[in-house]
């Protein structure tokens, strides 16, 4: 039997709270009917009455390998199959479960051990906080405790995730943050930097704000730094020039571990296999997620570096089992759905298409955007990026957040067919395309984003809100 679209959108409407959404408002019919996605092949999906939109976004930063990729559906059928489930608890495991987990050790950046298993990037990063406090008191040092997140920074939703995360609206009515997390400024050259300083003078100033800040709280108190190495929810923003040199050297003067949140860097998205690869940096724990499977399957991992573990190893003797883990941790489904996903990253190069495509998007959208007088920055690596839009270039004046100009120019980008994102903090709007993206298809990204951004210089011009 057929469900009508006028049915879906009924029970929709009726029964899922939606994430991200105003609630009174969709309640009500304000925001329009539910968008039902039916298909999707390559960059596009198509939705219930048959209209297709290049996702310009991956899903949220997601679907690196593209949309039907059925040679993924087909690992995960095969595994359903077989085994369509059983835990990881008490040293049990998985043919595919060992495989990945192997493949995930010797490919992932730094020095790594071993890899524990979750669903999304904000569970990881809990179990990384906890790593860093078991680690801390198996080595006698129960105060180290804080963690420092940067602000803007985006590590998840979940309670102490997002305590970590650095913008107050994911805060706001939660009673977050928590007091164990404390932060520091961003890493964003743009807004940050003094009157002629550069980005190399605006590095060492962070860096030692930051060492300053672990003086302040007693470096025997700070347990971990956590970041993304390319901002990404904060902004899609790239590090200025040695940046993480000089933060990896505040952290080793103050044996401060540093956890390296990858769930959008991970697996090529910089044009490295690694956004820690791709800017010299060797954390001690990695969070991986969206990429890993491109959310074919939801499953996130905690990598864990050898100088962790092997403290854990061994306190084992004191503290007995290691007492985390959730029902679908390792769960067989998902990593079949890992293996035949990197399967696809690594025989496709797709790492190397960021790259080389990645080059070729980030030109163009300079090329395009650049000059336009509501365009303050247009930034980015490899296949993410973000164009920043001001009242007055000259002297970097914001527009009055009531205009939403980044959310007008994401929905006229949409009425012409292109999802991207109106980034929350800041008139932004913000490219994640998926890694199998062509030139050919970033030229019809870029023509569209310049269609929707003129549209709305115009509007800006006709109201008199922008001379």
């Amino acid at each position: 039997m057929t469900t009508s679209i006028e049915d879906i959108s009924s029970k929709d409407r009726n029964s899922v709270l939606h994430p991200f959404t105003q609630l009174k408002d969709f309640a009500a019919g304000k925001l329009g009917e539910p968008t039902i996605i039916e298909t999707g092949k390559g960059i596009r999906i198509q939705d219930a009455h048959g209209n297709q939109l290049i996702d310009g976004f991956a899903g949220l930063y997601c679907v690196n390998v593209g949309y039907g990729r059925t040679e993924v559906a087909d690992a995960m059928s095969r595994q359903a199959h077989r085994l369509a489930f059983y835990h990881c608890y008490a040293a049990h495991t998985t043919e595919q479960l060992a495989i990945l987990s192997d493949r995930l050790v010797k490919m992932a950046p730094g020095k790594m051990s071993k890899v524990f298993y979750g669903m999304s990037g904000s569970d990881a990063n809990e179990t990384q906080a906890k790593l860093v406090w078991y680690y801390n008191n198996l080595r006698g040092k129960p105060n180290k405790k804080k963690i420092i997140a940067r602000e803007r920074g985006y590590h998840g939703c979940s309670v102490l995730s997002g305590s970590m995360t650095g913008m107050t609206f994911y805060h706001d009515h939660m009673d977050l943050p928590l007091p164990q997390i404390e932060r520091t400024g961003v890493p964003h050259h743009y807004w940050g930097a003094n009157l002629g300083e550069t980005e190399q003078e605006f590095s060492a100033r962070r860096a030692a704000e930051l060492d300053q800040l672990i003086e302040r709280l007693g470096p025997e108190n700070v347990g971990a730094f956590i970041a993304e190495p390319v901002l990404g929810t904060g902004g899609i923003t790239p590090p200025p020039e040695g940046y993480w040199s000089a933060i990896q050297a505040v952290l080793r003067k103050h044996d401060v571990l540093l956890i390296a949140d990858e769930v959008i860097t991970g697996f090529g998205r910089t044009g490295s296999m690694f956004g820690s690869l791709h800017y010299g940096i060797e954390p001690d724990l990695i969070t991986v997620a969206k990429g890993l499977t491109s959310a074919y399957f939801p499953l996130s991992a905690a990598i864990v570096g050898e100088k962790v573990y092997s403290v854990m190893e061994e306190g084992a003797e004191r503290a007995g089992a290691f007492s985390h883990g959730y029902t679908y941790s390792g769960h067989p489904i998902g990593a079949a759905a890992a293996n035949a996903v990197l399967d696809i990253v690594e025989r496709e190069n797709l790492p190397g298409n960021a790259r080389e495509v990645g080059a070729y998007f980030q030109a163009r959208l300079e090329t395009t955007f650049a000059q336009l007088p509501i365009v303050g920055e247009v930034r980015g690596v490899g296949l993410m990026a973000a164009i920043e839009f001001v009242d007055d270039r000259e002297k970097k004046k914001r527009f009055d957040p009531s205009l939403k100009v980044g959310a007008r120019v994401s929905k006229a980008a949409r009425d012409r067919g292109l999802i991207v994102r109106a980034m929350p903090h800041g008139d932004i709007l913000g490219f994640s395309p998926a890694l199998v993206i062509t030139n050919d298809e970033i030229d019809q990204i870029v023509s569209i984003a310049e269609s929707a951004v003129r549209s709305v210089m115009d509007e800006l011009v006709r109201g008199g809100e922008k001379i």
